[in-house]
């Protein structure tokens, strides 16, 4: 019986398209699978399900998710994310990384961006919400000076000033959250060519997030972006000492925001 799968031409051009036909006749695909995104089951033969192909400097996995929660799509990700990934090791909490694409640093080191996941209440409800707070100073490219540019060089993509959190913010279209294989792998921005979005944030390897954070995040499908130069924030071990120093950045108008859609292309 055919199964019920939508295949990229991106997937399509990788795969080449006997594999793809194959895929969509049914004799390689399977009929049930867990979702690469929700991790919950699926039935390809129920339901309308993507192929989702992982490629890395030397290999590439091919997954499946719900329709529903990812469309069929290449994620490109480094060798290291891809192995971890298949080997199901994830990070704890939230995690560091070099921001490709990110504003960079006078210092000639990439720019590194400190990145917590939590749940944030607004208006009676719970919101997934990343957090990301650079280690240093983030200037403007180009620029000798040693001021702090990064809440600048946010708000000119597009991104809010907040000053208290009371409700959701604006959606900031062509950004997007990559939730995939269960866990968070990248904040995509829009390339400058056009064409597939690039990673702005990315993770050494996938960070892992809660059960609660990831339903929240299937369930609005977007995730609530803040961000806040170098000290504001600080590594908080509870999401309410987290809220705190959300609310207090915001209070100071050292914080700015975005609801990024999840997993867009």
């Amino acid at each position: 019986m055919p199964r019920m799968l939508d295949v990229s031409d991106a997937v399509r051009a990788e795969i080449g398209d006997e594999e793809a036909d194959r895929l969509l006749a049914g004799e390689n695909a399977p009929g049930s699978y867990d979702c690469t995104s929700c991790r919950t089951p699926g039935d390809s033969e129920q339901e309308r399900t993507s192929t989702v192909l992982f490629v890395g400097d030397e290999t590439a996995v091919l997954a499946f998710a719900h329709a529903s929660c990812l469309p069929s799509q290449v994620v490109q990700v480094t060798e290291e994310q891809l192995q971890g990934a298949v080997r199901s090791i994830s990070g704890v909490g939230g995690g560091e990384a070099a921001a490709p694409g990110a504003p960079q640093k006078a210092v000639p080191e990439q720019a590194v961006l400190g990145v917590t996941s939590g749940l944030v209440l607004i208006e009676g409800e719970l919101h997934p919400g990343l957090v990301v707070e650079p280690t240093s100073p983030i200037v403007r490219p180009g620029s000798t000076g040693a001021g702090d540019d990064f809440l600048p060089l946010l708000i000119e993509q597009g991104f809010m000033p907040v000053t208290e959190l009371t409700s959701v913010p604006p959606v900031l279209h062509g950004w997007s959250v990559l939730l995939a294989m269960g866990q968070l792998h990248a904040v995509l921005q829009p390339s400058a060519q056009g064409g597939q979005p690039v990673a702005w944030w990315q993770a050494h390897q996938p960070l892992q997030v809660t059960d609660s954070w990831r339903a929240a995040a299937n369930k609005h499908q977007q995730v609530l972006m803040y961000a806040a130069p170098v000290g504001s924030i600080g590594r908080q071990p509870r999401e309410d000492l987290l809220r705190e120093s959300l609310d207090r950045a915001a209070a100071q108008g050292k914080l700015v925001a975005a609801a990024l859609p999840l997993a867009g292309t």
